[in-house]
This record gives structure tokens, C-alpha cells and sequence, in this order.
């Protein structure tokens, strides 16, 4: 999970990415989605809404979630994203992940 800012919608959000290699099987992948459908039917102050399921069929094929990033979580969450100018505006905090 990667602490973010949706630079659309000015609001900060968790991102969820799925690594590389499972987003190249089918299988994991189709998990995923099922996961994200599953998030978006539940409505529950514990559970942190769903804002977007990405999917890229570039080079590097990656699939993440956009949700809502809850207090709790915020405080766990200390990794951020750089994305080097995508749609999600983050700061670099160690080891960061690519986004699309």
C-alpha cells in the first residue's frame, strides 16, 4: 500500500499495486478484480471505499486500486509513491514503486 495524492480530484488516497509478475497471470489478476468489485459493493466505516481499479497493458502491465485512505491506515501507511508526474502526485519516502 502506498500513500498517494489524487492530483484529480485533490484528495489523498492508499493505492494498492499489484506487483509485476502477478499482474501477468491471468489468474492473480482476475483475483484482483474480483477484490476491487467486492470493495465497491460494501459500504462500512471500517472498510475503505474503492475510488478505481487501473490496469496497464504496457511494458510493464500493472494493476492497482485507488481507495479511500482511512485515518488508521494513514497512520500505518509511510510509504509513498513517486510516480514521476502520473496521475497520482506522491512524495518519495525510501524505495518507491512506479504507478501509471
Amino acid at each position: 500500500m502506498y500513500r498517494a495524492r489524487d492530483t484529480k480530484l485533490d484528495r489523498e488516497v492508499a493505492i494498492k499495486i499489484l506487483p509485476e509478475e502477478f499482474a501477468r497471470d491471468e489468474e492473480r489478476l482476475a483475483r484482483f478484480e474480483r477484490e476491487a468489485k467486492i470493495l465497491a459493493s460494501l459500504n462500512h466505516p471500517n472498510i475503505a471505499s474503492i475510488h478505481g481499479f487501473e490496469e496497464s497493458d504496457g511494458v510493464a502491465g500493472r494493476a492497482s486500486l485507488s481507495l479511500e485512505l482511512l485515518a488508521r491506515l494513514a497512520r500505518r501507511t509511510r510509504r509513498t509513491l513517486d510516480t514521476g508526474g502520473g496521475p497520482w502526485a506522491c512524495k518519495t519516502s525510501g524505495t518507491a514503486g512506479d504507478c501509471f
